[in-house]
């Protein structure tokens, strides 16, 4: 999947079926659905999850819970707009 059709199926009522769990977490928050993206991101063991969750924390404004959740993840928080970095998480949980 693309970045494309990743951001094409924002439109339809359900994610892609083969989207990884973090995936699945930016289309929830996306679409308005910050607890669902929240309650994803908690299930998801690794580095992808971390910065979900840790991007997560950010936009809801919480700065010291994201700090925790982007060290986890190996990452600096960045200083880039949150629509930015959800682009750039998308962008890196595909294909392009």
């Amino acid at each position: 999947m693309t970045l494309d059709e990743f951001e094409t199926s924002l439109e339809q009522e359900a994610p892609p079926p083969a989207a990884p769990a973090p995936l699945v977490a930016l289309w929830r928050d996306r679409r308005g659905e910050w607890d669902a993206a929240h309650r994803i991101a908690q299930g998801c063991d690794g580095a992808d999850g971390a910065r979900v969750h840790a991007y997560l924390h950010r936009k809801e404004g919480d700065l010291s819970n994201a700090g925790y959740w982007y060290r986890r993840a190996g990452h600096p928080m960045p200083a880039c707009t949150l629509q930015e970095e959800w682009r750039a998480l998308a962008r890196a949980f595909t294909a392009g």
